[in-house]
């Protein structure tokens, strides 16, 4: 077998256990949230919302991830809730909700129960994409 399509396939392996671990990860964030977490206090059941947990100090988070959520509002307006949590000040709701990094969001259904997670920036399309799967 040729070097170079030996090492194509081994990239091609390594890549898709990649991705599979980490839907893994996703997907036990999710189970595990969904079991311990409480609903967030400011959550109003019957509109689905994003719970945004960021810090005072994350620049992605004010540079991106807060814009792109006023998009996402300003696109449903009504349509979602956008509930902001200070991971490093609320401590045992990051923990609780399996918080490792920010900007984290959390896609949550009309119930207040955690349907998708996206750990780093997520865009107001990709959010918006998530919300119209519910």
């Amino acid at each position: 077998m040729d070097a170079t399509l030996l090492r194509l396939l081994l990239a091609a392996g390594l890549a898709a256990v990649l991705f599979g671990g980490y839907r893994a990860i996703t997907a036990a964030v999710l189970s595990r949230a969904a079991r311990k977490a409480d609903r967030p206090a400011a959550f109003t059941p019957g509109t689905p919302g994003v719970l945004y947990f960021t810090t005072p100090d994350c620049v992605t988070c004010r540079a991106a991830q807060k814009p792109a959520l006023s998009e996402l509002a300003r696109r449903l307006p009504g349509g979602v809730q956008v509930i902001e949590v200070d991971a490093a000040g609320d401590t045992d709701m990051a923990r609780r909700w399996s918080v490792l990094s920010v900007p984290t969001t959390f896609v949550l259904d009309r119930h207040g129960t955690p349907r998708q997670v996206n750990h780093g920036f997520a865009s107001a399309d990709k959010l918006l994409g998530q919300l119209a799967a519910l």
